[in-house]
C-alpha cells in the first residue's frame, strides 16, 4: 500500500503555522504531533490527506512572485471557497497577508504567517 497523507510545510514555528491553518480550514483537527510543537499534522473532517508542519530553524520564506536571486516557491496550496471576497477578508483577519501581485481576477494569492503563498479561488462554470 502507498498513500499520500500530507504535504509538509516548513516554518520557523510549526505549531504557530498549524494554528493558523486550523483557524483557516473549518473543521480540521490535529491528527498527530504537538510534541513540543515542532511537528504538527492536521486533517480535514472525515480523514483524508492533510497538512503537516515542521519547525525549520533555517527557514527562509519564498518570494512571490518568484525572483532568480531569492528563495523559490516549491509548493503552494489551492483552496476552493464559495465567496472569494468574504474568505479573503477572513484569511487576512486570521493572519494572512494579501500578496501584492495578483495574476488572476478569480483567484486571490495570499501569504500565510510564515510567508508561504496560497491561493483562494472560486470554481467558475465552464
Amino acid at each position: 500500500m502507498m498513500r499520500l497523507t500530507a504535504a509538509v510545510l516548513d516554518a520557523p514555528r510549526a505549531g504557530e503555522l498549524a494554528d493558523f491553518y486550523l483557524r483557516l480550514l473549518p473543521g480540521w483537527r490535529v491528527w498527530r504531533g504537538q510534541d513540543g510543537q515542532d511537528w504538527v499534522h492536521i486533517r480535514p473532517p472525515g480523514g483524508g490527506t492533510g497538512l503537516a508542519f515542521q519547525t525549520e530553524p533555517a527557514y527562509r520564506p519564498p518570494a512571490w512572485p518568484s525572483a532568480a536571486d531569492r528563495q523559490q516557491m516549491m509548493i503552494h496550496l489551492d483552496i476552493e471557497v464559495d465567496d472569494l471576497e468574504r474568505e479573503t477578508a477572513r484569511a487576512v483577519a486570521e493572519g494572512a497577508r494579501l500578496a501584492e501581485f495578483q495574476p488572476q481576477d478569480d483567484v486571490r494569492v495570499l501569504l500565510d504567517p510564515a510567508g508561504h503563498p496560497f491561493c483562494l479561488y472560486t470554481e467558475t462554470p465552464q
